[in-house]
C-alpha cells in the first residue's frame, strides 16, 4: 500500500468532496468487483458523516452496492483521467475485462471487504442508507461514511494543499464530452 495514505477522521471526511470532484464509486458483491465514474457526489452531513451520489439504475455498480449495502467514493486524480474516463465509458455488463482494460489496480483497507482503486487521492468506504423512494425516483443513493483515508501529499491536516502537490495529483471535474478541468490555483478571502 501507499506509504502516504492517512486515515481522515471522519468528522472531516466531507472535506474529501467538498470540492466537487469526480468521483470513482466501486463496489463488490459475491466475487465481482466493479468501478464507475460519477460526476454527481457531494457531502450530505458532518457528524455522523454522509455523502450521497448518483448511479442510473441501469450501471452493474448501483447494482452491486444495491446487493452488498456497501460502496467505496474515491477522489481520482490527474494521472488518472484515462482511467476514470474509461471507467465511465466502458460497462461490466458487456465487457467482463473492464477493470484490466481501464488500468484498475484494486486494494484493501484492514477492516473493510470493499475493492479500494489505488491511485487515488482519497477514498471513503461507505455502507448504503436504503431508502428506496430516493433510489427509484432520483438514481439518489445515500451512503454512512464508516471510514476515509487520504494521500498526505495532497491532503493532510483536514486539507487539501493542490498549490504545494505534484500537479498529477490534483483532482478531475468532468463537465462532458470527454472533457475535464483539474482543479486550479488556491484563492483566499480576506
Amino acid at each position: 500500500m501507499n506509504k502516504f495514505i492517512a486515515p481522515v477522521a471522519l468528522e472531516k471526511a466531507y472535506r474529501l468532496l467538498n470540492h466537487g470532484p469526480t468521483v470513482l464509486v466501486s463496489a463488490r458483491h459475491a466475487g465481482v468487483d466493479n468501478v464507475m465514474a460519477a460526476a454527481w457526489a457531494c457531502a450530505l452531513d458532518f457528524s455522523p458523516a454522509k455523502l450521497m451520489v448518483v448511479l442510473d439504475k441501469t450501471t452493474q455498480t448501483r447494482a452491486l452496492i444495491e446487493q452488498s449495502g456497501a460502496f467505496v467514493i474515491q477522489v481520482p486524480t490527474v494521472a488518472q483521467l484515462q482511467l476514470t474516463y474509461d471507467v465511465g465509458n466502458l460497462s461490466l455488463r458487456t465487457d467482463p475485462d473492464k477493470l484490466a482494460k481501464s488500468g484498475v489496480e484494486l486494494f484493501r483497507f484492514d477492516g473493510h471487504d470493499l475493492p479500494f482503486v489505488a491511485g487515488c487521492s482519497a477514498w471513503l468506504a461507505c455502507r448504503l442508507i436504503p431508502e428506496p423512494h430516493n433510489q427509484q425516483t432520483h438514481d439518489l443513493l445515500i451512503g454512512d461514511v464508516i471510514g476515509a483515508w487520504s494521500d498526505t501529499r495532497v491532503f493532510k491536516d483536514g486539507h487539501w494543499h493542490f498549490d504545494h502537490a505534484d500537479p498529477s495529483l490534483r483532482s478531475l471535474h468532468y463537465i462532458a464530452g470527454g472533457q475535464f478541468y483539474a482543479i486550479g490555483e488556491s484563492l483566499k478571502a480576506k
